[in-house]
C-alpha cells in the first residue's frame, strides 16, 4: 500500500489484511507488535524501551537507571538512536461488503479464523495479543496519530481509539461495537477505549446497542479530531500535525509529557493514588494531580531541551533541540 511520505522522525504503524477487511487476525496482530517492537527496541541492549506504568508513584522511580532515559538528553538519544519520534497509525483501504463508497479501517477480530481454524488456546492467544498491542500503543514513548477514513468496529475501534491522537474522517469514519447486538459477545475489551475517548454515556451506549456512531455525530467531547472535507483535508490535516510533532518539537519533552498526561489524567475518585498525598479538593482528584504534576514539571524544568526552550524563548530566536 502506497502512503503519504513522512518526514524525518516519523514512522507508519500499518494494519494490511484487505481481503478481510482489515480484521485482526493473529497474523496481522504478530505483525503490529512486531513493528512496534522494532520501533522501541533499544540498539544499546536491544531491549524496548517503553514509558513506565501510567501510576503516580511511579514518578519516584524516573532518577533510577532503567528509566533515565527519560529524563537525561544523552541517554535518550543512544537508547533511541535512529527510532521514530512519532508513530501513524494507518491501515490499508479495504472496501466494506455493506457500501462499496466506504472503506474500512479494521473490522475487529477475525470471526471466521476465531470459529473455523483456532484451538481454544489459539483465541485466548488472540485475545491476549491484542491486549499487548494496545499497551504497547498507549506504552510508546512518543505520540501515536490514527487515521481512520473508514468503518472502525469492535477491535478495529479499541486500536483507533487507543492513540493518542485519532484523526478521522467527518465523511467517511464511523465507530461501532456490534458484539452485544449481532453476536451475543458483548465488546468488552474494545469499550475500555472507546468509553475513555469518547465518555461513558456514548461508550455505554455504543456497547448495549450495538448501532454505528459517524464520526460526523460525536460530541465535541469526544477526543477525536474530526475533520471536514473529506479524505484530502484529512491527509493535509495529518501532515500538519505529523510535521509539528516530529520536526518542531523535542522528542524526550513528547515522551516524558505523554506518560504525564495519562497519569494524570487517571487522578479521581482515589484510583491509582498509591504513595500520593491526599489533598482536600474539589473530589475529582484536580487538586491531587496538580500538585502530582508540578513535580513532573520540576523535574522536567532541569531537562536540557526544557532549558535550550527558556533560553531561546528569552533570547527570541529559535529553539536547538537536543533530542
Amino acid at each position: 500500500m502506497k502512503l503519504p511520505k513522512l518526514p524525518p522522525k516519523a514512522a507508519y504503524l500499518t494494519l494490511s489484511n484487505p481481503t478481510r477487511r482489515n480484521a485482526l487476525s493473529l497474523p496481522v496482530l504478530r505483525s503490529l507488535r512486531d513493528q512496534l517492537h522494532s520501533y522501541t527496541r533499544s540498539p544499546v541492549d536491544g531491549y524496548c524501551r517503553l514509558l513506565p506504568g501510567f501510576v503516580p508513584a511511579h514518578l519516584g522511580l524516573l532518577g533510577e537507571p532503567q528509566n533515565e532515559w527519560l529524563v537525561d538528553a544523552d541517554k535518550w538519544r543512544a537508547e533511541r538512536a535512529g527510532l521514530p519520534h512519532v508513530l501513524v497509525l494507518r491501515s490499508e483501504p479495504a472496501s466494506s461488503s455493506s457500501s462499496s463508497s466506504s472503506d474500512v479501517f479494521s473490522s475487529g477480530h477475525d470471526l471466521r479464523e476465531m470459529e473455523q481454524h483456532q484451538s481454544p488456546r489459539e483465541t485466548e492467544q488472540t485475545f491476549e495479543l491484542c491486549a499487548e498491542v494496545m499497551s504497547l500503543i498507549r506504552h510508546f514513548p512518543g505520540p501515536v496519530v490514527s487515521v481512520v477514513t473508514g468503518l472502525a468496529t469492535a477491535a478495529g475501534a479499541q486500536l483507533a481509539l487507543s492513540a493518542d491522537l485519532p484523526i478521522a474522517c467527518a465523511e467517511r469514519a464511523s465507530f461501532q461495537l456490534p458484539g452485544m447486538s449481532v453476536l451475543g459477545l458483548p465488546c468488552t475489551s474494545p469499550v475500555t477505549a472507546v468509553s475513555r475517548r469518547l465518555g461513558l454515556g456514548m461508550g455505554y451506549r455504543m456497547f448495549a446497542l450495538g448501532e454505528p456512531v459517524r464520526a460526523s455525530d460525536l460530541p465535541q467531547s469526544s477526543n477525536v479530531e474530526v475533520v471536514q472535507g473529506g479524505p484530502d483535508a484529512v491527509e493535509q490535516r495529518v501532515a500538519e500535525v505529523v510535521e509539528k510533532l516530529a520536526v518542531k518539537m523535542p522528542a524526550q519533552p513528547q515522551a516524558l509529557g505523554k506518560w504525564a498526561f495519562w497519569t494524570q489524567a487517571g487522578f479521581g475518585g482515589g484510583a491509582g493514588l498509591e504513595g500520593v498525598k491526599e489533598y482536600a479538593g474539589d473530589g475529582d482528584g484536580y487538586v491531587e494531580a496538580a500538585r502530582w504534576a508540578a513535580g513532573v514539571m520540576a523535574l522536567h524544568a532541569r531537562s536540557e531541551d526544557a532549558r535550550e526552550g527558556v533560553r531561546a524563548f528569552l533570547e527570541k530566536r529559535e529553539p536547538k533541540w537536543r533530542t
